[in-house]
């Protein structure tokens, strides 16, 4: 699994819109500067957050975008996965492998992949912003998370 610059960008620009009161509208360009991003990449991507209805737009003067749920409600599964596509360890898990049968790492491949969906299903936008989370976001003990 390698997360892009575009799915952590997109991750930061949906806890960046968490920060603010809901219903807030938030100028693409203050997203820009908080979170130093290029004005131009972040337009690609809250362009495919807001094709998902992740975020909504308002045009004009006062434009810019806002969450269309709580916090509580985004999974980081959920942002990563539509940013990155598949979030799977190796593409066999994808793509089906014709070995699968006879391919003594493919278990491995596939329980892994498993494990890293489970943890980041759990983890929610809320989650984050709690400086004390009750989660414990501890990889070090995957069957912890399950």
């Amino acid at each position: 699994m390698n997360v892009t610059t575009k799915g952590r960008y997109a991750l930061r620009v949906m806890l960046d819109l968490a920060q603010q009161p809901m219903d807030t509208i938030v100028p693409l360009s203050e997203i820009a500067a908080r979170q130093s991003i290029s004005p131009k990449y972040l337009e690609m991507i809250v362009g495919v957050l807001n094709k998902a209805k992740m975020v909504a737009s308002t045009r004009g003067k006062n434009g810019g975008y806002r969450l269309t749920r709580t916090p509580e409600s985004y999974t980081v599964q959920e942002i990563l996965t539509l940013t990155e596509g598949s979030l799977a360890p190796v593409s066999c898990v994808d793509d089906g492998c014709a070995r699968a049968g006879e391919c003594l790492t493919y278990p491995l491949w596939k329980e892994l992949d498993g494990v890293i969906e489970t943890f980041l299903k759990s983890v929610t936008l809320a989650d984050l912003l709690k400086e004390k989370t009750e989660k414990t976001l501890d990889i070090s003990n995957p069957t912890a998370i399950m």
